[in-house]
């Protein structure tokens, strides 16, 4: 075997490790991304199960706001099937959408009954509600925290898989989909902040 061989076996070996470390990296990121939307689920399913009993408490309270409440548990009963929906591929850009429009309107509906409970000082100082809102804004804030995980891990995983050469390696491997964000409208935030004169 002449030298020339070894050189070409060599560069062959270096090619093959290279496309390997490509390939291992892709499945690395991906299984981020899909743990990343796992740790998001844990938090929304914990706001889920918090919000009819937050509901049920403001109930005897609430008598002449039937409405509010029954769009509370509409809006989370369309979370909760957003989130089947995804859970089944978080890599579909559909279902991630779907689950967002719904959490959109579970976050606007959880804050119209905010600002009635404003009105109701009686059910601000129930210990049970105040327990549970305590709680709901702490998941809130997990919510954000994973939310904003699972994010970083899509932008990761869509930033490598589009360079090249690993855009030839994902697409030979079945890695041809990119991630897509969880985006999750805060109606509070999306309204113009107040203009203040002296």
């Amino acid at each position: 075997m002449g030298m020339g061989n070894y050189v070409l076996l060599g560069l062959i070996m270096v090619v093959g490790w290279y496309l390997v470390h490509i390939y291992n990296r892709l499945v690395l990121l991906k299984n981020r991304h899909e743990n990343a939307f796992a740790q998001i689920e844990v938090q929304l399913r914990r706001r889920y199960d918090l919000i009819p009993n937050l509901v049920e408490t403001a109930k005897a309270y609430l008598k002449h706001e039937k409405e509010t409440l029954e769009a509370v548990i509409q809006a989370r009963n369309q979370a909760m099937s957003g989130l089947q929906a995804a859970q089944a591929n978080p890599m579909d850009p559909q279902a991630l959408q779907n689950l967002g429009a719904a959490e959109t309107g579970l976050v606007g509906a959880l804050g119209k009954l905010s600002m009635v409970m404003e009105d109701y000082p009686d059910l601000k100082a129930d210990a049970t509600m105040m327990q549970l809102s305590n709680e709901l804004t702490h998941t809130e804030n997990k919510v954000a925290f994973s939310r904003q995980a699972f994010n970083d891990a899509v932008l990761l995983y869509n930033s490598y898989k589009q360079a090249f050469p690993q855009q030839m390696i994902a697409s030979s491997y079945g890695f041809v989909q990119d991630a897509s964000f969880l985006e999750i409208q805060d109606k509070e935030a999306i309204q113009d902040a107040p203009k203040v004169s002296f």
